[in-house]
């Protein structure tokens, strides 16, 4: 029996725009992206080449608004991008997703007349964005951070460290939290930092068990000036705008972690359909089958769920319960699909030259980064039972 080639996913999508998008991206994935994946990844490159190229073809704003250089796209066709991104390479599907998440808050915070000054170059001019909440003290419990702004006439003056930053110190622009007044979510408030401010530097990168080409960095803001200008929205309002902005970031980490576990289930069904033992091919043993179709099955009830969050978030209705489940099950099927596949590979599973034990490492990550799983349950059972009691 010949390898079986994957088939791209059969996407219900709402227009023929959109169809020519998935298409567009299936091509640039197929001819820019995938091939370099392995060797870039290995030696840890950050492919700026290829956002430069997403940024040039209109991929780096496709859900904001097409006046200031977006593409007025759905939730729920951006999402698919994202999945098709991310099952090429994870590093380039999550950097979009972050991209996204930094140009939230001026996208929907912002003033006219900051949108008009900033977001074209932001959506489509050839700009990278990070996002730059978590501290070395405060991860899951954002609302404790430290770095403060104090104002100085009609300057801020930001002063703090930020940790866990996706393109520390490669991104062009850090939407920062940063506390201006009481301690506590109220004394938040959020700024659009560039990133040649003075006083902006990058610590080395993190040294990851995955996603080697994505770096992953301190960011230090030592007395950064910047003006109110570059306040987004009221003083005080950050943390809202921060949750708000990781509703729909969540729902980004849960497409990518869908790419990310159908690439495993493709490597495994083809493998699995050519490899023979036994005088015939493995994928004619039930035990194999049964795994593959468990896989399979993983995925698309995952992807059927982020999209019915998107649905809502497209609708307008309320979707941070259906944005935290959605991101839950996904992360938790990927880790579980790139686990399976390196089993399905056995020993060739386990070595690099085959691309499943990347999806594997690089599907541990997902299940920790904006907010993790156990908090995700959290905010589930909020919405289920109500706030904790204490």
């Amino acid at each position: 029996m010949p390898d079986r080639a994957p088939q791209p996913v059969d996407r219900q999508l709402p227009t023929d725009e959109a169809r020519d998008l998935i298409s567009l991206v299936r091509d640039i994935a197929q001819r820019e992206i995938a091939p370099k994946a392995a060797e870039e990844e290995d030696a840890g490159h950050f492919p700026r080449e290829v956002f430069t190229l997403l940024s040039r073809t209109g991929l780096l704003g496709l859900p904001y608004d097409s006046e200031y250089g977006g593409a007025d796209q759905p939730y729920e066709v951006y999402l698919q991008v994202l999945e098709e991104l991310a099952a090429a390479r994870l590093t380039v599907g999550l950097g979009v997703s972050v991209h996204t998440l930094a140009s939230y808050a001026l996208a929907t915070y912002g003033s006219k007349e900051q949108q008009v000054e900033h977001l074209p170059a932001m959506l489509g001019g050839g700009l990278l964005g990070a996002y730059c909440l978590s501290e070395p003290s405060s991860g899951s419990d954002a609302a404790s951070l430290r770095t403060r702004a104090a104002r100085d006439g009609d300057e801020w003056v930001i002063t703090g460290t930020k940790a866990w930053i996706t393109h520390g110190g490669v991104a062009d622009f850090y939407t920062v939290m940063a506390r201006t007044g009481e301690e506590g979510p109220r004394g938040i408030t959020a700024f659009l930092v560039p990133a040649d401010a003075d006083g902006v530097s990058a610590a080395a990168p993190e040294r990851k068990m995955g996603m080697k080409g994505s770096p992953t960095a301190q960011v230090h803001f030592d007395a950064v000036r910047v003006p109110d200008a570059r306040r987004i929205g009221d003083e005080g309002q950050g943390f809202a705008i921060a949750l708000s902005a990781l509703d729909s970031g969540r729902l980004g980490i849960a497409a990518c972690a869908i790419g990310v576990a159908q690439a495993a289930l493709d490597e495994a069904v083809g493998y699995a359909t050519g490899r023979l033992q036994f005088g015939r091919p493995i994928a004619d043993f039930q035990g194999l089958r049964f795994m593959l179709a468990d896989m399979a099955t993983q995925i698309e009830a995952g992807r059927a769920l982020y999209l019915a969050a998107a649905r809502l978030r497209d609708a307008g209705r309320p979707f941070a319960k259906q944005a935290a489940m959605a991101k839950l099950h996904c992360t938790d099927t990927a880790m579980k699909v790139t686990t399976d596949a390196v089993q399905v590979l056995g020993g060739y599973g386990y070595t690099a030259d085959f691309p499943a034990e990347r999806y594997m490492r690089e599907a541990k990550v997902l299940q920790i980064v904006e907010g993790t799983n156990q908090i995700q349950r959290m905010v589930i059972a909020r919405h289920l039972a109500g706030p904790e009691t204490r």
